[in-house]
């Protein structure tokens, strides 16, 4: 038989036993702004001393003004308001990627546990079941970041108290190998792609080590010539139509940067402004192009023979065909610029250097890609050492 309820010692709620035998107590946590009536809460146990626990922990918090009312939405549902709501500051690429992976993996593995209920360990069941579907460290991390950067936003508009996903242990990445070309490929490589369609364009790559998309997404006022120098500062992104089609973007840190490669980019990129002429009178009204020289100005460089853009899929297709002539058939465009950093640092450029080259965020990041190429370096400082020790015992 269920018992009448008692009030509180303190008087902050009331204590009664339930018809199946479990207790409960309520207690007021306000009043509602539109009928002015008391809201009540209820916290449950297993005995009258648990309760009792329960309902001092509240009461001191509301005391405190350190409250918290749970939130009973699901992962699912907030999930849903992040993406539309909370991630308008990100990149168009970033927003697609956040997108994928929670519609793949988050959604479907914890989008029907509540909010309020997500706890580390389910967090790292999830986790573990990823890995163990053959999912590697790096994608795992990847899904953590977006899980974390969601649960976080959570947390500040106040529907969760903490974030659980701050609480996980998170496999450990395995360093990527690169591989960039051997001197005898790049020698390979110049000697293959002479008069090839796409020379310039993959030997402008290899030699500043511009990311694919900011080459094709590079124009002519980007370029001076009398200075020697180019700019890069956007790039050009391939998008679903609904969405755009190909579009400028930022680039990938939002920094641009001033290159000043050698002579011998310089000559190919003069090279190409009178290729794309003769392009663009062959091409006569199937040309796609600038048509005045105000608007050659602000013009794509590296275009169709017709003048439209270039696809990063068609560049990729016919780089594959010229790595295989050089013996280097896993060879991606993306190496070309692993190899223009590698030469930049085995030819003695410091690290600095390279990184605003390459567009890297720090010098930190660079060394970590590159590290591997200090032990040759090493070997050429002892080297230089020995030579100036030699010079200075033969005085």
């Amino acid at each position: 038989m269920a018992r009448k309820a008692t009030r509180n010692a303190q008087g902050a709620g009331s204590i009664r036993q339930r018809a199946d035998g479990t207790w409960e107590a309520r207690y007021t946590v306000g009043r509602d702004p539109g009928t002015g009536k008391q809201l009540r809460k209820s916290v449950y146990g297993k005995t009258q001393k648990e309760v009792r626990q329960k309902l001092s922990q509240a009461v001191a918090a509301l005391d405190n003004g350190d409250y918290f009312q749970p939130s009973k939405m699901t992962l699912s549902r907030w999930v849903e308001i992040w993406l539309q709501e909370y991630t308008g500051d990100k990149k168009y690429l970033t927003v697609k990627h956040y997108k994928a992976q929670c519609k793949t993996h988050i959604v479907p593995s914890l989008g029907a546990v509540k909010l309020s209920e997500l706890a580390p360990p389910q967090i790292q069941a999830f986790y573990n079941g990823l890995q163990r579907d053959g999912l590697a460290a790096k994608s795992v991390r990847n899904i953590h970041g977006i899980l974390t950067k969601c649960l976080s936003t959570a947390v500040q508009v106040g529907y969760l108290r903490s974030n659980p996903a701050s609480m996980v242990t998170l496999p450990k990445i395995e360093k990527k190998e690169i591989h960039p070309l051997t001197d005898e490929q790049v020698k390979d490589f110049l000697r293959v792609s002479a008069g090839d369609e796409y020379e310039i364009l993959l030997k402008v790559i290899l030699f500043t080590g511009l990311r694919e998309s900011e080459a094709i997404g590079l124009t002519w006022d980007c370029i001076d010539f009398k200075a020697g120098a180019v700019k890069v500062c956007k790039q050009l992104q391939k998008r679903p139509l609904s969405d755009g089609g190909f579009t400028f973007a930022p680039l990938k840190n939002d920094k641009s940067r001033s290159l000043r490669p050698a002579h011998f980019v310089l000559d190919l990129l003069e090279r190409r402004k009178r290729e794309q002429a003769a392009q663009r009178l062959k091409a006569g009204e199937l040309w796609e192009g600038w048509h005045t020289a105000e608007e050659q100005k602000s013009a794509l460089v590296f275009t169709t023979a017709t003048g439209g853009n270039l696809s990063p899929q068609t560049v990729y297709n016919h780089y594959k065909k010229l790595a295989v002539k050089i013996g280097a058939p896993d060879s991606r465009v993306h190496d070309l610029r692993h190899t223009f950093a590698v030469l930049s640092l085995q030819n003695g450029n410091d690290v600095k250097t390279v990184q605003g080259n390459l567009g890297h965020a720090t010098a930190a990041f660079t060394l970590d890609v590159y590290g591997h190429v200090s032990e040759r370096m090493k070997e050429d400082s002892a080297a230089r050492m020995e030579e100036y020790i030699k010079g200075l015992v033969n005085l």
